[in-house]
């Protein structure tokens, strides 16, 4: 009996730990802020490190400077994410699972390759529009931290099970279809792996060179978002009439 009095006393303690940090980040945000472990609160810290990461990289953030930019003390902080790598994985895994899993997903769907291909575009185009941050974001993170894209094609991996949005299957019905209409003369002959490369990097390159391509062909908002418009519908039939034999 004395072990479960012990026990209880050092759950007690720790839920009182976990309690005092929240009121202590309540004191330091003012009387008006919630202070339990609510999606409101992760959701602000989540934005406010994406913002410090993308403004100083993984490797240039404090834990502090992330703390102030949410506007909660670090006790909170640490509350919900332990560590700086493991808040930096969490905006990643958000960060791309905004653009990879809809890809996946798509070009492992039955649809014709036609209609995966303008799909596959204007997913990319409308996601990044949405969200211009993510090319050079996720490129800067992989580059330091390659380890992420593996833990999250593991985790995409055990939740999406044998259904089309994994990737062994997308490549393999993309393999069947490439080789199939190949071999009716249809399209040339090209492997998945050079398709989905020319595929994501003709999407991808205008928002990762946004800013050179802006100095050099004059764009401001009005005129970007004309191009994107315009690059919906032309994109496809680019890649398409390159198929062609």
């Amino acid at each position: 009996m004395a072990t479960r009095r012990g026990s209880g006393k050092g759950e007690q303690g720790a839920r009182g730990g976990r309690a005092g940090a929240a009121a202590a980040a309540a004191a330091h945000r003012g009387p008006r802020t919630a202070v339990s472990h609510d999606g409101d609160t992760e959701r602000r810290i989540l934005e406010a490190a994406r913002r410090v990461f993308i403004r100083s990289g993984s490797a240039g953030a404090r834990m502090q400077e992330i703390a102030e930019e949410a506007g909660v003390n670090q006790a909170l902080l640490h509350y919900y994410f332990r560590t700086k790598d493991q808040l930096g994985y969490a905006v990643f895994r958000e960060a791309a699972g905004k653009l990879f899993p809809g890809i996946v997903r798509i070009l492992g769907s039955d649809l014709p390759l036609e209609q995966r291909v303008e799909q596959v575009v204007h997913h990319y185009i409308d996601t990044l529009r949405a969200h211009p941050f993510l090319p050079g974001y996720v490129l800067a993170e992989l580059n330091f931290h390659p380890e992420r894209i593996t833990a999250f094609a593991g985790e995409q991996l055990q939740r999406a099970g044998a259904s089309d949005g994994t990737p062994a299957l997308m490549l393999a019905k993309l393999q069947e279809e490439l080789d199939r209409r190949a071999a009716a003369g249809e399209i040339r002959a090209i492997a998945p792996d050079q398709f989905l490369v020319n595929l994501a990097s003709m999407c991808v390159f205008p928002f990762a060179a946004r800013p050179m391509l802006s100095a050099l062909l004059g764009f401001h908002t009005d005129s970007w978002d004309r191009f994107l418009d315009a690059r919906r519908v032309e994109l496809p039939r680019f890649i398409l009439n390159a198929l062609r034999p």
